[in-house]
């Protein structure tokens, strides 16, 4: 698994054309605000997630957070054991100082 500083995580995103946010908090943690242009897909929703993750691009490179780092050093476990390129927030949302939205 590929954990990344906040700085490498946010210096890899702007610099990889191809790459994709994934929020994987729960619907609640993300009422809280989320990181711009992230798509959420709870990671608790079981294979209703995995189905999700079936669904995305193999060619993308995913940069995935959760509220702390350790789900989303899960999902980028899983995405890695289907053939994906990921890479997790260490630190996760707490962490996080970049910019935030409130989701609509």
């Amino acid at each position: 698994m590929s954990d990344l500083s906040q700085q490498e995580w946010a210096s890899n995103l702007d610099s990889d054309p191809k790459s994709i946010i994934l929020d994987v908090r729960t619907d609640s943690e993300v009422e809280e605000g989320m990181i711009p242009k992230a798509i959420h897909l709870d990671i608790h929703q079981g294979q209703a997630f995995i189905s999700a993750l079936e669904k995305l691009d193999k060619t993308n490179t995913y940069f995935v957070y959760c509220r702390s780092g350790a789900r989303s050093g899960q999902a980028c476990s899983i995405l890695k054991q289907m053939g994906y390129e990921a890479y997790n927030l260490l630190g996760g949302f707490n962490d996080w100082d970049g910019d935030t939205v409130i989701p609509e």
